[in-house]
C-alpha cells in the first residue's frame, strides 16, 4: 500500500531497443510504471522478458531508448555519469543474485565500503554498519569472510550493505536465485519485514512462489506489462 501520493518512480512509455549486426531487439516497449513510498513490488516474467533490462533503467544503470523515467519527481534522461553515480550510491540500494562481496573483505568492511565512498565520517559509518548487520542478525560475523558464510549468510550481509546507506528505495534482482528454498524463504521474509518498516522495494523475479511475497505484482512478457496484480495478505 502507497503512503504517499507522489510516485518515487514514474515511468512513462518507457522503451528500450538493442540493435545487434542490423536486427533491431526490443526488450522493453511503452512501459508506464509507477512505484509509490513504502511499496513492496515484484517485476514477475519468464526469462528474456525484459525484467533484468527494466531493473537496470531504474537503478541507472542503464538509459531508456524512448520514455520517460522520473526519481523522486526528477528526470534523469540528461544526469551526468557523475550524477548518475552519486544517486546510485545515496538513493539505491541493490541487492545482486550473486551477492557481489568482495572476497578479500570481511563482512563489516563490505558493508561500510559504500559509505566510505560517500565520504562518510568513521564514527556515522560505525554506527550505520553496525544497525544494518543488526537487522539482518549477521553482527556475529562482522569480522568473517564472504567464503566463510553460508550463500543465505551472503545474502543477508548484501542486504546489510544496501541498507546501510539508507536509500530511498532497494532493487533485488533475484535476490533468491542462488539460494535454496529454505534460505530463500529467509531471505524474502527478510524483505518483507524491511517493507513492514517501511523500506520501499522493487525486486525481480521469475519464481511466482516469490513473487507473492510482494505487495504487488507488475507481470511483463515480451517487454510489455501485461498484468497487474495486489496481492491480499491474511
Amino acid at each position: 500500500m502507497a503512503t504517499e501520493d507522489k510516485s518515487l518512480i514514474k515511468l512513462e512509455g518507457i522503451t528500450k531497443v538493442f540493435l545487434t549486426d542490423e536486427i533491431e531487439t526490443h526488450a522493453l516497449s511503452g512501459i508506464h510504471l509507477d512505484i509509490f513510498p513504502g511499496e513492496f513490488v515484484s517485476i514477475a516474467g519468464p526469462s528474456g522478458c525484459g525484467k533484468s533490462t527494466l531493473l537496470s533503467i531504474l537503478g541507472l544503470l542503464d538509459s531508456p531508448t524512448d520514455g520517460k523515467y522520473l526519481l523522486d519527481e526528477h528526470p534523469v534522461a540528461n544526469l551526468s555519469r557523475e550524477e548518475r553515480a552519486r544517486i546510485r550510491n545515496r538513493e539505491i540500494g541493490f541487492i545482486f543474485q550473486s551477492f557481489n562481496l568482495i572476497g578479500d573483505l570481511s563482512v563489516y568492511e563490505n558493508v561500510e565500503l559504500p559509505l566510505i565512498y560517500r565520504g562518510m565520517k568513521p564514527s556515522e559509518r560505525k554506527s550505520r554498519v553496525s544497525a544494518a548487520l543488526d537487522k539482518v542478525q549477521m553482527i556475529h560475523r562482522k569480522n568473517h569472510l564472504p567464503s566463510q558464510l553460508s550463500g543465505g549468510q551472503q545474502q543477508r550481509v548484501a542486504v546489510a550493505r544496501a541498507l546501510a546507506g539508507d536509500p530511498k528505495i532497494l532493487l533485488a534482482d533475484e535476490p533468491t536465485g542462488n539460494l535454496d528454498s529454505k534460505n530463500g524463504e529467509t531471505v524474502m521474509n527478510l524483505l518483507g519485514q524491511l517493507n513492514d518498516e517501511g523500506a520501499t522495494i522493487c525486486m525481480v523475479t521469475h519464481d511466482d512462489r516469490y513473487a507473492h511475497h510482494a505487495k504487488r505484482i507488475v507481470s511483463l512478457l515480451d517487454g510489455k506489462i501485461v498484468d497487474e496484480e495486489v496481492v491480499a495478505k491474511a
